[in-house]
């Protein structure tokens, strides 16, 4: 209810339909892409100009692939999310670690490590979206990049209360609105595919 507060956002607007615990939910590994391939191309064109050549990179709520580019070098790539068996098959991760952010919003990881933070179809499920925000600004290097992706699927019963209130354009405010008051500089949406002829994807960019 505290961030809720400070978002001016309803009391109830983090809970769930399913409150039950998430690492059960998350257990069955499911190897499987969550954006269509126009949309993850779109994704991968936009990793490939916001994030640096040889820099430092956390992917959090991440799965078995990442999206970043291919034919690009990173000094290292972390991932975070809530399957084991998924992050293993990861081929970009040069190491993982499966932690609850609803349970446990603070990150292992020192100040300023990462050149960029990224979040692809995750967001939605953050119950303290502020407090993880505010973790990643603090691992994320001065004039670091968190790259926030997000389309219109979702587990619906795991989703918080007011991403389901609202449409693309609303939760695009939203993420705007959860950035900036996380501390974040530039919160800029960008239109990567607008759903005509496959799966709607939208990116916010914020500097910390």
């Amino acid at each position: 209810m505290t961030e809720a507060i400070e978002l001016g956002l309803p009391a109830h607007a983090f809970d769930r339909q399913d409150d039950g615990d998430d690492l059960g939910f998350y257990a069955p590994p499911r190897l499987v892409t969550h954006i269509d391939e126009a949309a993850v191309g779109a994704l991968t064109s936009l990793y490939r100009d916001a994030i640096p050549a040889g820099g430092r990179v956390l992917d959090l709520m991440s799965s078995w692939v990442s999206h970043l580019p291919d034919d690009v070098a990173y000094a290292e790539v972390v991932g975070h999310g809530m399957n084991p068996e998924e992050l293993a098959a990861n081929p970009r991760l040069d190491r993982w670690f499966v932690q609850n952010l609803n349970d446990v919003p603070d990150l292992s990881e020192e100040d300023a490590r990462y050149d960029a933070v990224l979040i692809c179809v995750g967001v939605q499920y953050l119950q303290h979206p502020l407090a993880v925000l505010r973790e990643v600004r603090r691992v994320l290097k001065p004039e670091g990049r968190v790259i926030i992706s997000f389309s219109n699927r979702c587990f619906p019963t795991k989703a918080v209360a007011v991403w389901r209130s609202l449409d693309t354009q609303g939760h695009a405010s939203l993420v705007r609105l959860y950035l900036e008051t996380a501390g974040f500089r530039d919160a800029t949406a960008s239109l990567l595919a607008d759903g005509r002829l496959g799966d709607p994807l939208v990116a916010i960019t914020g500097r910390s």
